[in-house]
């Protein structure tokens, strides 16, 4: 009896496929449009730096370089001084710039912090809480933005005049007038980016037995601190370089006007003084860099808000 002997045919290996090779075009295509993107926004970035360069180096100029050459030949012929900003900065008490700068502070940190307050607890009135009539309400507020500032100028103003209070709170129209025309573009936004906040944060925070006023603390507004930021500087810039409610309201007392009017009679009647604007427009920009500078890193993420969902 033969046995017969059986070999199984080997089983095929499966064969990786090979990787696709990038190919060399899209690579070349791809380095090329990297260089000239980073080209093109050190031009952008150089071309908005440059004036601000030049009205810097204006400002350190004696007045006869001002006015015969400009300022990049201050690098071929140096010669600086400060008596630009001795002139801007210690001028007689109803000239000096530092009281219009007061002023400026006084009237720019309550016009951004009013607006901004409201607007936040109207948010979340608007995007957590449920009530009869919310979305009719809502787009009337948001309606409100077409209204344009310079309509409601006489109205308010006849309000404050025939009420006695801009006596007693010089500073109260110009709060109110920037706060009111501020509130609808605000709530709009802020209420966009409550809206997105995933509603399982909020009911499991109620689960746990929180209300309402620990949920707007505790959850909605440590989340929100990218949108407040950007809305406070858009806010503080609008309120900082404004000139026509600050002329309006200011009922033409010095003591009240921002830095915007002083500004605008620095120059003098006839022109004389144009010199000094380099000193004072340096002066008034310096706080708009600090606030962008310093809330940058919330202000790219307020922008970047909703953009990407994951």
């Amino acid at each position: 009896m033969s046995a017969t002997i059986t070999t199984a045919a080997p089983r095929a290996v499966p064969t990786r496929a090979p990787a696709p090779r990038r190919s060399a075009a899209a690579g070349v295509r791809r380095l090329v449009g990297n260089r000239i993107g980073s080209a093109v926004a050190i031009v952008i970035a150089v071309m908005w730096t440059l004036p601000t360069l030049g009205l810097f180096v204006s400002s350190l100029r004696p007045e006869a370089d001002i006015r015969s050459s400009g300022w990049w030949h201050a690098f071929a012929h140096p010669a600086f001084t400060l008596d630009n900003y001795q002139r801007v900065l210690g001028g007689s008490p109803s000239d000096n710039m530092a009281v219009y700068f007061q002023n400026s502070v006084v009237i720019a940190i309550p016009a951004t912090l009013i607006p901004l307050t409201l607007a936040i607890m109207a948010s979340y009135a608007f995007s957590v809480l449920q009530w009869k009539g919310r979305d009719a309400v809502f787009v009337g507020v948001f309606a409100l933005q077409v209204v344009p500032l310079q309509m409601a100028l006489i109205p308010l103003l006849r309000i404050f005049s025939g009420s006695g209070v801009a006596a007693t709170f010089p500073f109260l129209p110009l709060w109110v007038a920037h706060s009111v025309f501020a509130l609808p573009l605000a709530v709009f936004l802020l209420h966009n980016f409550m809206a997105e906040v995933p509603r399982e944060l909020v009911e499991a925070a109620q689960i746990d037995g929180a209300g309402h006023v620990q949920v707007f603390l505790r959850v909605m507004l440590p989340l929100m601190r990218p949108a407040i930021a950007s809305f406070a500087i858009f806010q503080f810039l609008w309120v900082w370089n404004d000139l026509l409610v600050g002329l309006t309201f200011s009922g033409g007392s010095k003591t009240v006007q921002p830095l915007t009017a002083a500004l605008a009679a620095l120059a003098g009647d006839r022109g004389q003084e144009w010199h000094l604007l380099t000193a004072g427009a340096f002066v008034s920009i310096v706080v708009p860099l600090i606030v962008f500078f310093a809330l940058q890193r919330y202000f790219v993420r307020g922008l970047m808000a909703g953009s990407v969902k994951g």
